[in-house]
């Protein structure tokens, strides 16, 4: 069936086809696919000197009997105590995880920082997360990195402990506020210098001036908003109104 899953009578027509030394392009157009479905499927089955269609199959059975693994797992729910609804909860965790995905968050970062906001402590282990996420160490290390430089969460260990706790405090967007402005400044920069080589007088010149300008009022108003929320911390820590 065109636009469905690929069948033996497909994948023996794509080898057949290959032997012949017929391009993706022409493959597709004579199954009714995009090129691109006909190149997957031969790049990730042996290439097009090495394509057999029993192999073929037999990867498409795996990949099958892994979706279906993955899918008889229970989804994981968050910490449910202080007598929360369980099935809240997990709605939440995926609502905030979808919405941290439209602010142009990785999808496997976005599960990793939802985890850790909805953990009461605040603070997981690498394990922690393999368990609750169900996703491989290599996941949570790509994740846990990328989550970092944004300044989203810190790396805790604690004395006489091997094992590294990943933290989010209130302190989360204070952080990623301070590491925007640091990349804003970056960015300025490299604006500034590409006016000097392109001249501000260019069109290209006028656009990057434009951008610094910009940037620059970008990070003046972050930095207000960083003082207003340091003097509104220390307000409530001494109790003044």
């Amino acid at each position: 069936m065109p636009g469905g899953r690929l069948t033996t009578e497909d994948r023996q027509h794509i080898a057949e086809a290959l032997a012949e030394g017929l391009g993706y392009a022409e493959i597709g157009r004579s199954l009714g696919r995009p090129a691109s479905t006909i190149m997957r499927e031969v790049t990730r089955n042996g290439g097009p000197e090495n394509y057999e269609v029993d192999r073929a199959e037999e990867a498409t059975r795996h990949r099958a009997r892994r979706r279906k693994q993955a899918a008889a797992l229970p989804p994981w729910i968050p910490d449910s105590g202080h007598g929360r609804d369980p099935q809240a909860v997990q709605e939440l965790a995926e609502s905030y995880t979808e919405l941290l995905i439209q602010q142009g968050i990785p999808r496997m970062m976005a599960r990793v920082l939802a985890c850790l906001l909805l953990t009461d402590s605040g603070t997981l282990t690498a394990a922690d997360l393999v368990q609750r996420l169900r996703i491989s160490a290599a996941s949570v290390s790509h994740a846990v990195t990328f989550l970092e430089q944004q300044g989203l969460l810190r790396r805790e260990r604690a004395t006489g402990v091997r094992r590294e706790r990943y933290v989010i405090d209130e302190e989360i967007w204070t952080r990623s506020t301070e590491a925007a402005m640091e990349m804003n400044k970056v960015l300025t920069a490299a604006s500034l210098r590409a006016v000097a080589v392109l001249g501000a007088d260019t069109p290209a010149g006028a656009r990057f001036e434009s951008s610094a300008e910009y940037l620059r009022l970008v990070s003046e108003a972050l930095r207000k908003v960083k003082e207003q929320w340091e003097q509104r911390k220390a307000a409530r820590e001494t109790g003044r109104p």
